[in-house]
């Protein structure tokens, strides 16, 4: 029974996950138009986007480590398992740039100073690529999980 929560809440931490950075795109869209009423809306998609990244990756790491389902020799020999990790990692490092920029906005407005939007483009455009990775993984991940290798 665990396996099948830890699965449903991977699938639902991806789902948000893309909720939230379509919310975010959406959002630093708005704000590079010039509309500064939509910085809270960008920083609230920004926090459930972290909140599911990390359910993401917890739920991740116990399904393919914790013994519950698969074996961690499932995951560890599958090509897909590792073009899924490096997809991930790949996320992991363009959200860099997002993240401390948004941090940076966040301490801006608790110090009632102006946010610097100079950055918008290109958050806009890390943020559609997160989102076109994003949509690309379950497809990996599906044919990890019915036993497909991607290296023979």
């Amino acid at each position: 029974m665990l396996g099948v929560i830890l699965s449903a809440l991977h699938v639902l931490a991806l789902a948000l996950g893309l909720g939230a950075v379509v919310a975010r795109g959406r959002g630093l869209k708005r704000v590079g138009a010039g509309d500064l009423g939509a910085v809270q809306g960008v920083l609230t998609a920004d926090g459930l986007w972290g909140l599911a990244a990390g359910l993401w990756a917890a739920t991740g790491l116990l399904r393919a480590f914790g013994g519950i389902e698969k074996s961690p020799d499932f995951y560890l020999n599958n090509g897909f398992f590792w073009l899924k990790m490096a997809l991930f990692g790949l996320i992991l490092l363009l959200e860099v740039y997002p993240m401390v920029t948004l941090i940076g906005w966040r301490m801006a407005l608790k110090r009632g100073a102006p946010i610097d939007t100079r950055s918008v483009a290109r958050l806009v455009r890390l943020n559609d690529l997160e989102i076109v990775l994003v949509v690309f993984i379950p497809f990996v991940a599906a044919a990890m999980a019915r036993g497909l290798w991607l290296f023979a």
